[in-house]
């Protein structure tokens, strides 16, 4: 029985899309917090390495039964979890630390905001599903949202952007991610522990040869104790809880729809930014959060 399938308050947890959203998107701004934590304590190919064996190991000793039962199902699926695996885990994790080591903040968020718009793009290449005006209005103003974050309202800033090798590594993460959203169609349909235990798996096999490399070459570090908890932090939250809150609503309401909520991530982080690490936050913040926000109904309008 699936998690969302259970009796009770976690059944209805589980069926409120825009409460897991926001979730995921908290936890995806506190891996914001989590990797200016991680500077001088854990390498980048380290931290994705552990991130999905942790996971891994957690599925194991607490997801046992699902696993079993769903094994007949995700078996013949296993090409295409592995897939999702590489691309929507590993690969966008490990691209955007390596990005981070190549190119300024704003440009990271700047590229990353563009995924819902990657998101509407791969569904009509994909499943042509047609794009609506609103949809598409309400996707560009939570960018603009995003851009609000990332520049501080110095509009100047933008001037000063330049193409690098960072940029193209994000918006190769960029892709990979919103290509793994519209995969999330085709997954089995297995209940959400099972089929986080299957692309953790995937991408804890295919982090072995980065991390491999990083040891390779000498860059490798392992954590130190605050290292050990940023780490335990990021396989929990964003890695384990998020990913299963984001699984589920886009079962709930699509795609594009969800992808909307990857925009709040970085003006949660601000926020929580301030909280954690004493960083300001002031009027600029609340503008980008109104305005992913708007973006938001706006797209919700569209569907409706």
């Amino acid at each position: 029985m699936t998690a969302e399938g259970r009796p009770g308050l976690l059944s209805g947890f589980f069926s409120r899309p825009y409460l897991l959203l926001s979730l995921t998107a908290l936890f995806w701004g506190g891996n914001v917090v989590a990797s200016k934590l991680l500077v001088g304590h854990a390498s980048p190919m380290v931290v994705v390495f552990l991130r999905w064996l942790i996971v891994f190991a957690l599925m194991i000793g607490f997801a046992r039964r699902d696993i079993v039962a769903d094994w007949p199902a995700l078996k013949p699926k296993w090409p295409l979890l592995l897939g999702m695996g590489a691309l929507g885990f590993t690969g966008f994790n490990a691209l955007f630390y390596a990005a981070a080591y190549h190119t300024q903040a704003v440009n990271i968020a700047i590229l990353q905001g563009a995924m819902p718009i990657v998101v509407m793009l791969v569904a009509l290449a994909v499943f042509h599903t047609p794009l609506r005006r609103l949809e598409v209005i309400g996707a560009l103003i939570t960018i603009v949202g995003v851009l609000v974050t990332a520049t501080r309202g110095e509009w100047a800033r933008l001037a000063a952007f330049t193409f690098n090798r960072g940029d193209i590594f994000m918006l190769i993460a960029t892709c990979l991610y919103g290509s793994y959203t519209v995969m999330l169609r085709a997954r089995p349909q297995v209940s959400a522990l099972g089929y986080m235990f299957a692309v953790a798996f995937a991408a804890f096999l295919t982090s072995i040869p980065l991390v491999g490399y990083e040891m390779a070459t000498g860059a490798a570090q392992w954590p130190d104790m605050k290292g050990w908890l940023v780490v335990l932090y990021i396989a929990i939250g964003p890695s384990l809880l998020s990913q299963i809150f984001y699984v589920r609503a886009n079962e709930l309401i699509g795609p594009a729809r969800a992808s909307l909520f990857v925009n709040l991530a970085p003006v949660l982080g601000a926020g929580l930014s301030a909280l954690i690490l004493g960083e300001r936050i002031g009027l600029i913040d609340l503008v980008a959060l109104g305005l992913v926000l708007g973006g938001i109904f706006l797209a919700e309008r569209a569907k409706r």
